[in-house]
């Protein structure tokens, strides 16, 4: 029996729901990275990096190959990049909601 595709999509979003997951893809959005270069960017343990990397594997979101003794990450699809400036832009047009509704709640200073 085929999985709905909501349980897909669900596992998917579940696979990002970590900041560092997040961190990686928006890292590896402006290019590869070697293993070094995304320590370097995360305040994160090697062994957390290392689990958080495997997470985004398994998932598909990224790739890897080595070049000589360094291990590089990429993203394995350009829709990737994608999905996180469409979520960018959900964040911005909700917090412009969110402005416009306590500007609208905030008493008003008589003129």
């Amino acid at each position: 029996m085929p999985v709905p595709l909501y349980h897909v999509k669900a596992e998917l979003f579940r696979s990002l729901g970590h900041p560092a997951r997040i961190r990686v893809l928006e890292l590896l959005a402006s290019g590869d990275k070697a293993v070094h270069e995304l320590l370097s960017a995360i305040t994160i343990e090697p062994s957390n990096l290392s689990q958080q990397l495997s997470v985004l594997r398994m998932a598909g979101l990224v790739e890897q190959r080595r070049e000589g003794s360094q291990v590089i990450y990429s993203l394995a699809l350009p829709e990737v990049r994608e999905l996180l400036i469409v979520a960018r832009s959900i964040l911005q047009a909700r917090a412009a909601a969110t402005e416009l509704v306590d500007e609208i709640t905030r008493p008003r200073v008589a003129d």
